[in-house]
């Protein structure tokens, strides 16, 4: 299948890619297209006009305070992967670009473009729900900052309003002691996830997250708070099973186990010596 006709308008600007949001009710933006071009091909998605910001050098600005990082929503995962922005989670944001789909893929999809599309399936919304993320969002009627657990809504589905789009992430930076990592269970390299986890071990404000399990990334309540209050591993085997059972829309005994083991190794790798 082909998509269904629309009008195509490449922004000069992000004030011009706004005022084009802004005149078509049914306007999509595009940037890398990995996600939203098969969609429209398969018409599961129809729109009667395209923004394209994959242009925009506004999009991929990048910077780093003693307390925050800031990366740019056009930045690509190929940017991320080859160290061309700064990583506020000792890596982990480098380690887990450098396994999202194929090289092709990761030079054209954007960190901004995967939030907005809000695959259940997805690498950044599990990973920057465990490190706390804000995304500010901007409009023709200006701007907002939302945290990622209420961006995330469920499959395909944002809190972004009409005509409003991820300007940029605004990420906390870890302290030095605090530990990060993330774990992805695929049928093949490059396929989307059968699981994603992504803990982060940082005092009060530690968080475990998983992805491909429901209809969005969602925080493991047990197990964060296990992880917070500083209980060893073995102590946690019966909060994992009770949170992916939580999560799961139906019992199934594969899934589950397919998630407590990717947990699992998560936090394996953040809780050892």
């Amino acid at each position: 299948m082909k998509a269904a006709p629309f009008h195509y308008a490449r922004a000069a600007s992000l004030h011009a890619a706004l005022d084009a949001l802004a005149a078509g009710p049914e306007a999509l933006v595009i940037s890398g297209g990995q996600s939203l071009a098969p969609l429209l091909n398969l018409r599961m998605t129809l729109c009667d006009t395209i923004v394209d910001i994959g242009g925009l050098i506004e999009l991929q600005a990048c910077w780093q305070t003693d307390h925050v990082t800031l990366i740019g929503a056009g930045v690509t995962h190929a940017m991320i992967e080859d160290g061309l922005t700064p990583d506020p989670a000792h890596g982990m944001l480098r380690r887990a670009a450098g396994k999202i789909a194929y090289r092709a893929v990761r030079c054209q999809g954007t960190i901004g473009g995967s939030l907005a599309m809000a695959d259940p399936a997805a690498d950044w919304p599990c990973i920057l729900l465990a490190l706390g993320a804000t995304a500010i969002l901007r409009s023709a009627l200006g701007d907002r900052r939302v945290a990622l657990d209420d961006l995330l809504v469920g499959v395909y589905e944002t809190s972004l309003r009409p005509g409003e789009i991820i300007q940029a992430l605004e990420i906390p930076n870890l302290p030095p002691q605090a530990r990060a990592a993330s774990a992805k269970i695929s049928r093949k390299t490059g396929a989307f996830a059968n699981s994603i986890v992504a803990v982060v071990l940082n005092g009060e404000s530690s968080r475990a997250v998983l992805g491909a399990a429901g209809p969005r990334a969602t925080i493991l309540p047990h197990v964060s708070a296990a992880l917070a209050s500083g209980s060893p591993l073995d102590q946690m085997t019966g909060l994992v099973t009770r949170d992916v059972a939580d999560i799961l829309p139906e019992p199934d005994s594969y899934l589950q186990s397919l998630h407590e083991t990717n947990v699992r190794r998560a936090l394996l790798e953040v809780l050892a010596p």
